[in-house]
């Protein structure tokens, strides 16, 4: 099991989530508002209002999930970070879970 970050505009980003649980490429997305992002784009720096998806999904469906999230992000290089869960540490039924949900 993984934990995908993601950060989008907020017009975008409850559509993204939606899409990508019934879609059952993630089990759970929570939607964090109000994250203010600086970054350098195109020689520039920008601040830029955004959400943050923290996207729940077995690491078997990362391509197909990163391939979903670059056809529907507004950006040209959206955001996909992994972060590895240590399921052995994990509550073992929220892992079977994430696991299930995405079958």
């Amino acid at each position: 099991m993984v934990v995908v970050l993601c950060n989008c505009t907020p017009a975008e980003s409850h559509g993204l989530a939606r899409t990508l649980v019934e879609e059952r490429l993630a089990a759970c997305v929570n939607v964090l508002p109000g994250v203010t992002s600086f970054y350098t784009w195109e020689g520039a720096v920008h601040e830029d209002a955004e959400h943050t998806l923290l996207i729940k999904t077995p690491d078997a469906k990362v391509a197909a999930l990163s391939d979903r999230i670059r056809a529907l992000h507004s950006y040209t290089t959206p955001e996909i970070l992994v972060l590895d869960v240590d399921e052995a540490r994990s509550d073992a039924r929220y892992v079977a879970w994430v696991h299930s949900s995405t079958k």
